[in-house]
């Protein structure tokens, strides 16, 4: 029997195909599920990848960081997913220190490990210290001047501005979210009359309303479940 050319390339790279998927289904006898996303997803190349991203990430946080966070994670290097970015920022929020510290911890050690976070703080910390010392310096010098204080009110408004147009860009995640998108517009109504107009402090806040969106999501998903 003969077999035309063309069939047969694609009988052997179908069954090229085939070894492929049990090779990476199944490792040292243990049965493993890849994720194809995960593993086409970019990352980081290597530490220094990681290390100089950070530093490039932290010399554009001026008047916004949020913004600059998600613009370089989610639409430039595309290392986390909208979804994925809401999450772990809410995650970062509630941590103790600085949100941008918590996160950059989280996304180094997912790659890297215990090394991968260091490296990424020491990114986040290293160029925006010496920044932060020379213009200390020169405020010092220059504080008292009436174009210097201007300015600085000019910045905080423009730093509310992109907060503001960051959230809105990643509004449209929520739609994924287990808790849909109406309930979780009710929570984010909630938190800000009570922290911007209440003036309830946040350590009572954040309790109470993320444990409330905590046992929301837990009954969701135990809805959907099959």
């Amino acid at each position: 029997m003969t077999v035309e050319a063309g069939n047969y390339d694609g009988i052997a790279q179908a069954g090229a195909r085939k070894r492929r998927r049990h090779a990476c289904a199944y490792n040292d006898g243990m049965q493993i599920a890849p994720d194809p996303d995960t593993e086409a997803r970019p990352r980081p190349q290597s530490l220094s990848d990681l290390f100089f991203s950070f530093t490039i990430l932290a010399l554009q946080g001026f008047g916004g960081v949020l913004a600059v966070v998600q613009r370089e994670l989610v639409e430039k290097k595309r290392w986390m997913t909208r979804e994925e970015f809401v999450e772990e920022w809410a995650v970062a929020q509630i941590m103790p220190g600085p949100n941008v510290i918590n996160i950059a911890l989280m996304i180094g050690g997912r790659y890297f490990g215990l090394r991968g976070a260091m490296v990424a703080v020491a990114g986040m910390l290293a160029a925006p210290l010496l920044v932060i010392m020379a213009l200390a310096l020169a405020y010092a010098h220059f504080a008292s001047h009436p174009g210097v204080a201007g300015a600085l009110r000019g910045m905080a408004a423009v730093a509310a501005g992109l907060i503001i147009a960051t959230g809105l860009k990643l509004m449209p995640a929520l739609e994924r979210n287990p808790l849909g998108l109406v309930l979780c517009a009710l929570l984010m109504l909630a938190t800000f009359v009570a922290i911007a107009l209440l003036r309830w402090p946040m350590v009572w806040v954040l309790p109470v309303l993320g444990s409330a969106g905590c046992i929301s999501a837990w009954f969701a998903l135990r809805r959907k479940e099959p």
